[in-house]
């Protein structure tokens, strides 16, 4: 199996105790393992998929926590880098009765901001590796850049390149700023997820299906489009596929789409996927693909925090078993 690669945010997720408040009457936390492209990461790691990250940590008691848990998920570790330069970045959430979140993050600086293009070494990638990324490390900074070159990097060698806008406006100075950051990085992916949260804010169009029609540009080949508990919608350059949900208790949503990205794109590395065969390869096997990836994603809402509440894959296949909701 080729190898995937992610690249941007490694975080500690601070995840409060009590639900149904906000964050500012939250009076205790538990830390938990997170960031978007590590818990895609983690989620493929854990279901057989060879997988790696592509950030910087503080060198602090942070970074070490993490590290440990990313390799315990059976993410390969070799190429984080650790820096002196600012502290491992920190994430609060508060949790509503639905398991919904809103966060407040720190990092004015954190580490990941401060990767380099030159700390990327372009001759990791091969051909059939997969490069993911998201766009809460896009804001200006090396990591920006070190984002153009893995991604130049990658396809260069014939390998595939999946985004996940993943937006998360309290990181940016201006809203504007977030979505200009995601429209110039879209076209540079073949494969796009996008939640229904997102779609007008990035598009500006109203109307669901022209604005998903509307991100195909660029190399975008195939659009993911998650609508929660309500399952997903896959859409290539001719067709559309749909696959509904599955009935959980839902606890805590944190890391549910990237449980979903990381289901989808280890069935894609199982499959041996490339820009020239992705098309056909979701044409092909759409139905098993989204059952598992919406079945992880479901998984991952019955326990609190992303990395640490990755279900078993024998538990995404027992769920696949069930009832769609």
């Amino acid at each position: 199996m080729n190898r995937l690669y992610a690249i941007g945010e490694v975080l500690i997720d601070f995840i409060p105790l009590q639900k149904g408040c906000a964050l500012k009457d939250v009076s205790s936390f538990e830390r938990a393992p997170g960031g978007a492209p590590a818990n895609v990461a983690a989620a493929a790691a854990k279901y057989g998929a060879r997988a790696s990250i592509l950030t910087k940590l503080g060198r602090d008691a942070f970074g070490d926590f993490l590290l440990e848990e990313l390799q315990n998920a059976g993410v390969d570790t070799t190429h984080v880098k650790r820096t002196d330069e600012a502290n491992t970045g920190l994430a609060f959430v508060s949790l509503k009765d639905n398991g919904e979140r809103d966060f407040s993050f720190y990092r004015k600086p954190s580490a990941d901001l401060l990767l380099s293009e030159n700390e990327i070494d372009a001759a990791l990638f091969q051909a059939g590796d997969i490069l993911h990324f998201g766009s809460v490390d896009l804001v200006d900074s090396p990591m920006k850049q070190a984002h153009r070159k893995a991604i130049r990097a990658v396809k260069e060698t014939g390998g595939l390149v999946s985004f996940d806008p993943n937006v998360r406006l309290p990181l940016w100075n201006d809203a504007e700023d977030c979505r200009r950051a995601i429209l110039e990085f879209l076209p540079k992916a073949h494969l796009v997820k996008i939640s229904d949260e997102e779609l007008a804010f990035i598009t500006g169009i109203q109307d669901e299906e022209t604005a998903i029609l509307s991100l195909f540009r660029g190399d975008v080949q195939a659009v993911v489009y998650t609508r929660g508990a309500h399952g997903a919608e896959l859409y290539t350059t001719n067709v559309s596929y749909a696959a509904p949900g599955f009935r959980v208790d839902a606890q805590d949503t944190t890391g549910a789409g990237d449980a979903f990205v990381g289901g989808l794109l280890f069935h894609l590395l199982q499959k041996e996927a490339v820009p020239s065969n992705l098309t056909s390869l979701l044409d092909e096997h759409h139905a098993e693909i989204l059952r598992f990836a919406n079945a992880s994603g479901a998984l991952t809402t019955t326990n609190k925090g992303a990395i640490s509440a990755l279900p078993e894959k024998s538990a995404v296949e027992a769920l696949m078993q069930s009832q769609y909701v």
